[in-house]
């Protein structure tokens, strides 16, 4: 999902906020119009209500400006309600409360709660629900026997909860549909090109190889390249490379190692996507590149690979593996001391960055496999 798309889906949550901000304050306005002649302090009462137009007026100019929107406004907006909540007590009278009086706010007092809910998700409701409700009880119930319901602050906790958990999962839904879409347009592209570069540059590399290997001699090195770049090409057609994702959010893995599919390597992989986050899998595949790389310079331009691509739950496995020379006992840990960095920077140190391991096993004459490892949690 773009920043774009987020924005704007962002925007309608907090406009319906703020719908909801402006019916809560047309029913305190009734409410505190209606007992204000029993309020201890009239004029007081009425300064609280002037207060509430005004900061609700504040808040719906906030709430359409993402540059505004911010916990430190979200901070205030939570400590204004709670002042006048606790103003309630002097204004309106311990004994008016004792006997059924509303709190002045009366339902505009849930709107921060709400504010709170749809900018930080469940918990951060639930945190401002129970503040906003200890303050709605106590206000009503201190040194009043008998006096005060529970129900208000149960209401604040359960807004805060719901409205925090159904917009965190709206948000999550939008995004996979945005992604969906992006999928299916990236798809119709894809078949576009197929169809384009099968009428020309395939058939111009099968040509080549084919030829190349008729010819013999230098020609031959050269068709036997353009096979490479076939077999490449194919595998890219029919993956795709997925669009750079901005929003940090997982790629498929296996779009990532398309890309080294060759005639002398043999890529095994799941049928469902390997989700990883962008930068472990870019990150593992320059890995398995590297070990591609030591392949064909150790083992000579007919050595062949296998990739297999494990999706297990806690962790995702590649396993390269050659049939060439494989490596003498000792030669890791002296090429390490000659300063050639190549499988200890290369391949383990950037699994090492990802918190991941990776383990090679080789005898002379039997070919080498390295195994390399990511924990999902990365």
């Amino acid at each position: 999902m773009s920043a774009g798309d987020t924005a704007a889906f962002e925007a309608t949550l907090w406009r319906s906020l703020g719908v909801f901000r402006v019916l809560a304050l047309t029913y305190a306005t009734v409410r505190i119009v209606a007992g204000a002649e029993t309020f201890a302090n009239q004029a007081a009462g009425w300064g609280v209500l002037a207060v509430m137009i005004a900061w609700t007026g504040a808040m719906l100019w906030a709430y359409g400006s993402s540059r505004v929107r911010g916990w430190p406004l979200y901070t205030v907006d939570l400590l204004v309600a709670v002042v006048l909540v606790l103003l309630s007590r002097p204004i309106v009278g311990a004994e008016a409360l004792g006997a059924g009086q509303s709190i002045l706010p009366v339902t505009w007092h849930a709107a921060p709660v709400l504010a709170w809910a749809v900018a930080g998700g469940r918990t951060v409701g639930v945190i401002a629900g129970a503040v906003m409700g200890v303050c709605d009880f106590g206000t009503q119930a201190i040194d009043v026997p008998g006096g005060g319901s529970p129900t208000g602050a149960v209401l604040l906790l359960l807004g805060g909860m719901t409205v925090g958990h159904v917009a965190r999962l709206a948000v999550s839904a939008e995004e996979r549909l945005q992604r969906a879409t992006e999928l299916e347009a990236a798809t119709r592209e894809r078949e576009r090109l197929a169809r384009d570069i099968h009428d020309s540059v395939l058939q111009v590399l099968a040509l080549v190889q084919r030829r190349g290997a008729e010819i013999g001699g230098e020609a031959a090195e050269l068709g036997r390249l353009a096979g490479e770049q076939e077999a490449a090409l194919r595998a890219l057609v029919a993956f795709g490379r997925p669009a750079p994702d901005r929003t940090g959010g997982p790629v498929d893995l296996r779009a990532e190692l398309a890309r080294f599919g060759a005639p002398h390597v043999t890529l095994a992989e799941p049928a469902e996507p390997v989700l990883l986050p962008a930068a472990a899998a870019e990150c593992l595949a320059a890995a398995i590149g590297a070990a591609l790389d030591n392949v064909r310079e150790h083992g000579g331009p007919d050595a062949r690979a296998w990739l297999l691509v494990e999706d297990e739950p806690d962790a995702v496995t590649v396993t390269v593996r050659d049939d060439g020379p494989g490596i003498e006992p000792g030669r890791l840990d002296a090429a390490a001391a000659e300063g050639r960095l190549g499988v200890a920077q290369s391949i383990k140190g950037r699994l090492a960055d990802l918190g991941g391991t990776v383990e090679i096993y080789s005898k002379p004459g039997e070919g080498t496999e390295v195994e390399l490892r990511v924990p999902r949690t990365n």
